[in-house]
């Protein structure tokens, strides 16, 4: 994920990058899923690039089966790829829920494109819960085998696409940030339809983009699948043992981004998963927030220290509680939790102590 990186340009300059150089894919790490295009973008005489038809979708939420951009001619639709244990798409939710309630009455329609990054992202369930949690009443489609995100030569989350009534996209922009410019398209593609609409009253959705630059870690993968030659690596000696049970200890001190173990872990395709009764997690980490993407059985709980002691309420993120002043975090589905809320930007020693074998860590995320 990590994408930071805007284009917000004409789509004939992003027409250029996204569907025929593919340039920008020199500027950040791909994500690791298939991403070869598929098939000939149909560009009209101004430059502009057809919107690729929905393909390859298994679920349909907030809609009937079988939504297709084509009956949606004569909107004004909003594209949206992301997935929900994504912090920076979660992050952009709220903005994208005000502008369907500003807009959806006069012609804009936003359809979320599920392409889930990990294998538990898949299931309908999972995805109709986290639709819920957050509140979203618009569209969403399953893009499960990344059919639609390939035929969008994607390979980011979030990832939005303006397409505009006669079905061409006019601006698109990777990553958060951006609302209000963003928001002016909206309103420009709506008055190309039908003018005389406006721009409402300033957004009460929450800014809370991080300021990027300041954040000096990287995601964090746990799953084989998703290491690169750059990935940061285990801080044990012995590293990640791919489907092979290892018992680790902590060292002394540890280094600035990489993570360290203690106990018996085992990784996999997707996550490493602890195979004793208690283990340990630390991570020197530079950022303001840090989350984890976790599941584990029923009952399992990480007590959270931040520098050494105890988490507090002022550095809490909000998936921890307090019992008898205690900092807890009860993992059990599998989806993102928020373990730190910091002040700033600076160095911060996190350690999760895990009670409860079979705990997954997928990835750390930051903010």
């Amino acid at each position: 994920m990590i994408p930071w990186i805007k284009t917000g340009n004409p789509i004939l300059l992003a027409g250029v990058v996204l569907f025929i150089g593919g340039t920008i894919a020199l500027l950040m790490a791909t994500t690791g899923h298939p991403a070869t295009p598929t098939g000939n973008p149909e560009v009209d005489k101004s430059g502009f690039i057809k919107a690729p038809e929905l393909s390859g979708i298994s679920g349909y939420l907030n809609t009937v089966p079988g939504l297709t951009l084509g009956s949606l001619k004569g909107k004004v639709v909003l594209v949206d790829f992301w997935t929900y244990s994504c912090i920076n798409c979660i992050r952009t939710v709220p903005h994208l829920n005000e502008w369907n309630q500003k807009y959806a009455g006069q012609g804009l329609v936003i359809l979320g494109v599920h392409s889930p990054e990990f294998e538990f992202e898949k299931d309908y369930a999972n995805v109709k819960v986290a639709v819920e949690k957050l509140e979203i009443l618009f569209p969403v489609v399953q893009d499960n085998a990344f059919t639609t995100w390939r035929a969008y030569r994607n390979q980011f989350w979030p990832h939005k696409y303006l397409i505009d009534a006669d079905g061409f996209i006019r601006y698109d922009h990777i990553g958060e940030g951006s609302y209000a410019e963003t928001e002016e398209k909206i309103v420009q593609l709506l008055n190309e339809r039908n003018p005389g609409v406006k721009m409402t009253s300033s957004s009460n959705a929450p800014e809370s983009t991080p300021d990027f630059p300041e954040i000096g870690t990287p995601e964090i993968y746990f799953g084989y699948d998703f290491f690169r030659p750059n990935s940061p690596r285990l801080g044990n000696p012995e590293g990640f043992r791919t489907e092979t049970d290892t018992h680790y200890t902590f060292p002394d001190s540890f280094q600035l981004n990489r993570p360290y173990l203690e106990g018996t872990w085992k990784t996999t395709a997707d996550y490493t998963t602890l195979n004793s009764e208690n283990g340990r997690i630390a991570l020197r980490f530079r950022a303001k927030n840090a989350n984890i993407v976790a599941g584990a059985p029923p009952g399992t709980r990480i007590s959270v220290w931040v520098d050494g002691i105890p988490a507090t309420p002022e550095n809490a993120g909000a998936d921890v509680r307090f019992e008898n002043g205690n900092p807890v975090s009860m993992i059990k589905t599998r989806t993102l939790y928020h373990l730190v809320s910091g002040t700033d930007y600076s160095e911060k020693t996190l350690i999760l102590d895990v009670n409860g074998n079979g705990f997954e860590i997928y990835s750390f995320t930051f903010g």
